[in-house]
C-alpha cells in the first residue's frame, strides 16, 4: 500500500480537481467529512460520505438513478479493498465524466434517500 495517493476530488459546485493525499482511512473520512462508503465504478472507486443525505449534505452529482451528497473522491481500486492512484487515463476520463457541477431542486437530494431494513 502506498502511503500517498493521487485521486480526483469532486466537490459540489465545483470542477474536479487532482489531489494527492494519505492512503489512511483518517484521510479519506477529512476528505468526505465523515465515515465513507465505496461506490464502484468501471475500474476505480468513488468515495463518498456514507451520510451525507442524512446530514443534510449538498447534492453534488448524479450517478446512476442517485445523487451523491457532499464531497467525494474517485481512486483506483485493487478489488481486494485497497485504493491506489488513479493512472493519467483515468484521471481525464472521470474529471470529463464528473467535470459540470450540478444543481438539484429542493428536496431532490433526499427523495433518492434510501434506507433497506435486513431481516435475519
Amino acid at each position: 500500500m502506498r502511503d500517498e495517493i493521487t485521486v480526483l476530488k469532486v466537490e459540489p459546485g465545483k470542477p474536479p480537481e487532482v489531489v494527492s493525499m494519505a492512503n489512511t482511512l483518517r484521510a479519506m473520512q477529512e476528505m468526505v467529512g465523515g465515515y465513507i462508503e465505496i461506490v464502484p465504478l468501471d475500474d476505480a472507486c468513488l468515495v463518498c460520505n456514507d451520510e451525507g443525505k442524512l446530514n443534510g449534505m449538498e447534492g453534488n452529482r448524479q450517478l446512476g438513478g442517485d445523487i451523491i451528497a457532499g464531497p467525494f473522491f474517485i481512486a483506483g481500486d485493487s478489488g481486494d479493498g485497497n485504493l491506489f492512484s488513479l493512472s493519467m487515463e483515468q484521471q481525464e476520463r472521470f474529471s470529463r465524466r464528473f467535470a459540470r457541477p450540478e444543481t438539484f431542486r429542493p428536496g431532490e437530494v433526499e427523495d433518492t434517500l434510501r434506507i433497506k431494513f435486513y431481516t435475519v
